[in-house]
C-alpha cells in the first residue's frame, strides 16, 4: 500500500499540462476531444476519453464480477470467497431488498448490483494514474487521473438508464392510468393547480439529482487534487511541494476510501428506490 501511494504521489507531482511552466488549468483535464471521430449523421459517436475509461470500466467489471462470484463455495471461505459474499451482501441487503418490492427482486437485482459495481469500478479507475490522457511529451504518453464519471453526459446517460427502466415498469406493473393517477395526491381541487405540476417536475428532478450529483462530487475531488498540485507549477517553486502535496494525498485517500464507494452506493440505492417506488406507488 505504501509504495502505492509513493508511485500515486509521483505521477501526481507531474500531471500533463504542468509541462508548460507557470501556468496550469486543471480543467483542460476534462475537455473531451476526439480520439477516433465516428459521426452517424447528427450523432457523434467519437471515441473520447471518457468512452475510453468506460470501455475498460466495462471490462474490469465483468472480470471483477466473474472473479468473486464465480468461486466454488467452501465452509471456510478463503479472500476471494469472502469479498464475493461481501459484495453480494451490501448489494442485496443495503441496497436491492431497501426499495425493491419482494415480487420485483428477481428483475431488478441484477441491475442495480451491477450499476453499483460498474459506478465503483469506473470512479476507483478515475483515481489510478493511467497513460489515457490523449496527451505526449516528447512522444511519450503522459500519465495523469481521470473519471469518466466526472463527464455529464456519462452520469446522465446512466441515470436516463434508471428513468426509463422507473416508468416502464411503473406502467407495466400498474397500468397506465393507475400509474399517472399515482402521481396525484390527494387534495384539495383548488391546490390540485399547483401541486400536479410540481409532482410532475419532481419526476424530472430526479434524473437531475441522480447525474448532478455523481457527476459534481467525482469533479470537484479531481480538480481538488490537481488544483494543489499545479499550484507549484503555476508559482513555479518546488518548495510548495512539502505542503501541496501532503493536502493533495490526503483528499485523494478521502476519496478513494470514502467519496467512490459511497457514490456509488448512493446511485444504486436510489435507483432501486425510484424503481420500486414505481412498481408499489401506494408505498
Amino acid at each position: 500500500m505504501r509504495r502505492l501511494l509513493l508511485v500515486v504521489t509521483l505521477f501526481l507531482i507531474a500531471p500533463p499540462a504542468a509541462f508548460a511552466r507557470g501556468s496550469f488549468d486543471p480543467t483542460t483535464e476534462f475537455q473531451q476531444k476526439p480520439w477516433v471521430s465516428i459521426h452517424l449523421g447528427p450523432l457523434d459517436m467519437s471515441i473520447t476519453k471518457a468512452v475510453a475509461y468506460l470501455m475498460l470500466g466495462t471490462v474490469l467489471t465483468i472480470l471483477l464480477g466473474i472473479f468473486t462470484m464465480r468461486s466454488r463455495l467452501a465452509l471456510l471461505p478463503d479472500r476471494r470467497q469472502t469479498v464475493g459474499e461481501a459484495l453480494y451482501e451490501v448489494a442485496q441487503t443495503q441496497v436491492a431488498e431497501q426499495g425493491l418490492p419482494t415480487k420485483a427482486m428477481g428483475r431488478w437485482f441484477p441491475y442495480v448490483a451491477t450499476l453499483m459495481l460498474f459506478i465503483w469500478v469506473v470512479n476507483m479507475l478515475g483515481f489510478i494514474p493511467l497513460p489515457l490522457t490523449g496527451e505526449r511529451w516528447h512522444g511519450i504518453p503522459t500519465w495523469g487521473i481521470y473519471a469518466a464519471t466526472s463527464s455529464l453526459s456519462v452520469t446522465l446517460a446512466l441515470a436516463l438508464l434508471t428513468f426509463v427502466f422507473t416508468h416502464v415498469e411503473g406502467i407495466r406493473w400498474n397500468g397506465p392510468v393507475r400509474y399517472f393517477k399515482s402521481w396525484i395526491p390527494e387534495a384539495p381541487p383548488a391546490l390540485l393547480g399547483l401541486i400536479v405540476p410540481l409532482e410532475i417536475l419532481g419526476q424530472f428532478m430526479r434524473l437531475i439529482s441522480l447525474s448532478v450529483r455523481l457527476f459534481a462530487n467525482m469533479l470537484a475531488g479531481h480538480i481538488l487534487i490537481l488544483t494543489f498540485i499545479g499550484l507549484m507549477f503555476i508559482l513555479q517553486s518546488v518548495v510548495l511541494a512539502v505542503f501541496v502535496v501532503p493536502i493533495a494525498a490526503v483528499f485523494y485517500v478521502f476519496e478513494v476510501a470514502i467519496v467512490v464507494s459511497i457514490q456509488a452506493f448512493i446511485f444504486a440505492a436510489l435507483s432501486a428506490i425510484y424503481i420500486g417506488s414505481a412498481i408499489e406507488p401506494e408505498h
